[in-house]
Formats: C-alpha cells, structure tokens, sequence
C-alpha cells in the first residue's frame, strides 16, 4: 500500500509539474511597428554558458546561441537558403535577445524564442508601411547654419545623434549632452546648438568637412519585453566657394587699380564740371553784353542815350528767361 501511495504520489508531482511547464510557456506577446523601424525581442533571461537559445521566424529557424559563441548563427547561417534578412538580424550575446534592423513589412509575422529545448516566447509582429521616407538630403554653403530636424514627438524618452559612427548629441529624460568625445569636440569645436525641447540638431558655422552622414537614433519604446528603434539618416553637402587662382598680392594689386581708376573718374568729372560751368558763365556774359548794346542803341533818342543800372537789371531778367 505504501508503494502504492509513493507511485500516485510521483504521478501526481509529473503531472503538476507538466502541467505548471504548460502555463509556462504560454508566453505570447503581439506589438505593431513601422517600416524601418529596429526590434529587440528580450529573452528576460541572463544568458549562462550552458543555455542553448534558438529564434524561429514562422517555424524557421533564423538564429541561434549557445555556450560556444563560434556556435552563433542568424539567418543564412542558420538555414542555407534562407536570406530573408539579409544581414539585418543581431543576437545579444549576454541575453540572447533578437534584434531585427530595418524592419520592414515582409518581415511580419510570429518569432518564437526556444530556449534550452522548451518554447519560451512568441512574439506576433505586424509592421506597417510608413509612407514617410527616413533619409533626408540637406544642401547648405560654407559658413551657413544648418537643421536636423527629427519629425518626431517630443515625449520621446531618448534621442542620440551620430555623425560617421560618433556620438554627437544626446537628449534623454532628464538632460541633453553635446560632444561628450574628444573626436566630437575635435572635430565640431563648440560649432553644435541642441534644442532638448524639440530634439533639433543644428550646426553653426558649416564648413565643407560637416558633409557626410548624420544618424539620428529615436527609442520609442523599452521594457523588459521589446524595444522600438527609429532611425532616420540625414545626408549633409556643404559646398565650398570656388577657389581663386590669383595670389594675395594680385588680388590686392587689383583693388588698388580699381580704387585709383574710380578717383581718377571722380576727378576728371569735378574738372569737367568746373570747365563747363566756366564755358556756360563765358557764353553768358557775351549774350548780355549784346543784349544790353542793342537795347542801348534802340534807347538813344535825339542823340541821348539812357545808360543805368537798371538797364542791365532788365536785361539780365529777360536771358533768365
């Protein structure tokens, strides 16, 4: 009887311990994202050395990671002919956590996490089309400031900006920090203006080494259960002026030339002036002088001829007009 009592005894514990396995693994999570967005699927597990962590996208396996990291694989490496991702898939090494780069809509669908031989997690991703393009091409001439701007909500928790893989800028929930790298402070010199209410990056001062690729990093979302990343590329061209092939001292040789030619100008203008007003005075007084003889001549009468001041008066009235 007693062995009897141990035996139901043992079966019970299996099955409870079946059954407690059961409502274990009933783990499924559903989340939308956008087009172009980045995914982190958390394991919620610590990785130790001896747990075998498998990924399956709709029944097929596309990562893997267990004790031996050269054991790693993702996508094609997993299962030859299978390229769907295309270098887009990450594994955390200490989580074992997937992270899917550039989503796109193909890319919807159920992942499951199997870890150590039971299923852990299904995560059912839709991702929506987003009309909205993520790369953006800015035009400015050296000298000129210019904008980031991120088309984004301010209740982002987190914003980083990246120039060529260095952090620039960073705006978080409680503070916003530019150039914390000596290559950021080297490179943009005081020359970056961050707005922490708008996210707006804006350069100052542009010169033609700014051009190049700028990455804007958006967490939308993070928990212990999944991560949204938003990424947005913008391409910057700073054209510079045309460069002179005259030297220094032939440009300044030319300044002088043209400063001197508009004095002489201004000169033999003054001189012309005088001499004509001079010619126009001359020109004057021999019609006044006419004038005033014949109306001499008109006025003798009986050999008297009246000559006075206001004759002259008179005539010099009637040239004026």
């Amino acid at each position: 009887m007693t062995h009897v009592f141990s035996l139901f005894s043992w079966i019970l514990i299996v099955l409870v311990l079946d059954v407690t396995s059961v409502h274990a693994v009933v783990v499924s999570l559903s989340l939308s994202v956008t087009e172009g967005e980045s995914v982190t699927l958390h394991t919620g597990v610590m990785k130790q050395q001896h747990e075998d962590v498998k990924w399956y996208f709709n029944k097929t396996r596309i990562a893997q990671l267990n004790g031996d990291v050269s054991d790693m694989c993702t996508d094609v490496q997993c299962n030859e002919g299978t390229e769907r991702f295309r270098g887009r898939l990450k594994l955390d090494l200490k989580t074992g956590s997937l992270i899917i780069i550039n989503i796109n809509t193909t890319d919807s669908g159920e992942y499951q996490l199997v870890v150590n031989g039971n299923s852990g997690k299904i995560f059912n991703v839709t991702v929506q089309d987003d009309p909205a393009a993520h790369r953006y091409q800015i035009k400015g001439n050296q000298g000129e400031s210019v904008t980031f701007n991120p088309y984004m909500r301010r209740d982002i928790n987190v914003m980083r900006y990246f120039f060529n893989d260095i952090l620039i800028a960073e705006i978080t929930v409680n503070q916003s920090q530019i150039c914390t790298n000596v290559r950021c402070k080297e490179r943009f010199t005081d020359r970056l203006k961050l707005d922490s209410e708008t996210g707006y990056l804006t350069i100052t001062n542009t010169i033609s080494t700014d051009s190049g690729n700028y990455t804007l990093e958006i967490f939308i979302r993070s928990d212990e259960r999944f991560s949204i990343t938003r990424e947005k590329t913008f391409s910057l061209t700073i054209t510079s002026p045309p460069p002179s092939h005259l030297s220094e001292g032939a440009i300044a040789g030319i300044v002088v030339l043209v400063v001197a030619a508009a004095a002489a100008a201004v000169v033999g203008g003054v001189i012309y002036y005088l001499c004509h007003r001079k010619k126009e005075a001359a020109a004057q007084n021999v019609r006044l002088t006419s004038l005033i003889s014949r109306r001499n001549v008109r006025r003798c009468w009986r050999g008297r001829c009246w000559r006075g001041r206001w004759w002259r008066e008179y005539a010099e009235r009637i040239i004026m007009r």
